[in-house]
């Protein structure tokens, strides 16, 4: 190196060392501050975002770095905090000015599929969402020069065909700068289609009325005999054993009037049809609800119902709960059962012996023959009693035969018919 360019490196050198020594201040950071909205106001590629960026992180950390005077106004805000608040607004700029990228389309492309997924669609819904996949469709190909199409009506065909243009836009490499148009197109054709599908009717957008009116409810109804119609409609239904419609009236309709004649209606017809929205029911403890699942008699709820009869916490619901699983008639749980003819409650031990009579498991004889040997109440004597003609096996009736005189008339009344 010679002594010139020796002179002008180490001068080079004690510039940037003047520079790195340079005091901060509030009046240099605020002509950055001043040069970066400058920079960012020129700036036409990603590449200058990048600069500009940088600019600001070092900003930033000149900012944290520098010991800046306090107000001599107690009122006045510190300077520090009036940068930092340009600063934020610089890069706010700096964010909206980045973009749009291919990303972001895949993105509201994604958001479309979503809202197609998790929605239940109407007729009319349905065949707006395929006119607004279709228009994005057309759209997308032309900007990408592609073709993309969907094969059929479905969902999964309306979201297949949306996914392999998700592939296309990723396939096609688009580059912030070079394809901005293409990006921006393609963007604005994809929030179209959110709105769409945002737009598209759905279940949930009907009326109680529309929904019913959808599954013809009210096409039964020549004349309207009773008030409200649904009322007339549902006994058409039942009348008919149309059960689909009595649990979608029960789904639908918000009143206390029409849910107390559905559940009637469910219980006078004991239909397999309505195991499972009962079950649903009977797991909040819908003491109805239970009654219905034991005139329907599926095995189904049993695991469930007997669950409910630990304990003496709510005597009530155990007594509907006994009265159920008798008439379901599951052996399995004829020791659950049993298990509750030593209660406290009276009416509860009465039920018991009822409900094992009318399972009709001959394991119940020797307990429900000690109920009627001992326990201090004759009407849970009179049940046992009953329950055992109930089995009529000859064990069954040999026990109760024997109480044919006894004191009380309700257990000799049982005991009569085993003779």
């Amino acid at each position: 190196m010679s002594d010139e360019e020796s002179g002008d490196a180490e001068a080079n050198g004690d510039a940037a060392e003047d520079a790195a020594d340079e005091e901060i201040t509030v009046e240099s950071l605020r002509e950055r501050l001043e040069a970066i909205e400058a920079q960012l106001d020129d700036a036409e590629t990603e590449s200058d975002l990048d600069e500009i960026e940088a600019e600001i992180e070092g900003l930033e950390a000149d900012l944290e770095a520098a010991d800046l005077p306090e107000p001599d106004d107690e009122d006045e805000d510190p300077p520090e905090e009036e940068i930092e608040a340009e600063k934020d607004d610089l890069e706010d700029q700096l964010e909206e000015a980045r973009g749009p990228y291919a990303e972001d389309v895949v993105a509201e492309i994604e958001s479309a599929i979503d809202e197609i997924e998790s929605s239940e669609w109407t007729e009319a819904g349905a065949a707006e969402l395929a006119t607004a996949v279709d228009d994005f469709l057309d759209a997308a190909g032309d900007e990408l020069d592609q073709s993309f199409e969907r094969t059929g009506e479905e969902t999964d065909d309306l979201t297949g065909a949306l996914e392999a243009a998700i592939d296309g836009i990723e396939d096609a490499g688009l580059d912030a700068d070079e394809d901005a148009e293409t990006i921006a197109a393609l963007l604005d054709d994809a929030e179209a289609l959110v709105a769409d599908v945002e737009d598209a009717e759905t279940w949930s957008d009907l009326s109680v009325r529309e929904k019913l009116d959808h599954h013809g409810f009210y096409d039964v109804l020549d004349h309207r005999k009773d008030f409200p119609p649904e009322w007339h409609a549902l006994k058409v239904f039942e009348k008919r054993g149309e059960v689909d419609k009595i649990l979608i009236a029960l789904d639908l309709l918000d009143s206390d009037f029409m849910e107390e004649h559905c559940l009637e209606a469910l219980r006078r017809m004991g239909p397999e049809e309505a195991v499972e929205p009962m079950l649903e029911r009977a797991q909040k403890r819908d003491q109805d609800a239970i009654e219905i699942l034991g005139k329907i008699g599926s095995d189904e709820p049993v695991d469930t119902l007997v669950e409910y009869i630990e304990g003496d916490g709510n005597p009530g619901l155990q007594k509907v709960v006994l009265k159920a699983l008798g008439e379901i008639g599951s052996d399995e749980v004829t020791q659950d059962v049993a298990d509750k003819l030593v209660s406290d409650n009276e009416s509860i031990r009465s039920r018991a012996a009822r409900s094992l009579g009318m399972i009709g498991d001959t394991r119940a004889i020797d307990p429900l023959a000690d109920v009627l040997e001992g326990d201090d109440s004759d009407t849970v004597r009179a049940s046992a009693a009953w329950a055992l003609v109930q089995i009529g096996t000859e064990d069954a009736l040999d026990e109760v035969g024997q109480y044919s005189d006894d004191r009380a008339y309700l257990v000799q009344s049982e005991a009569e018919k085993a003779l």
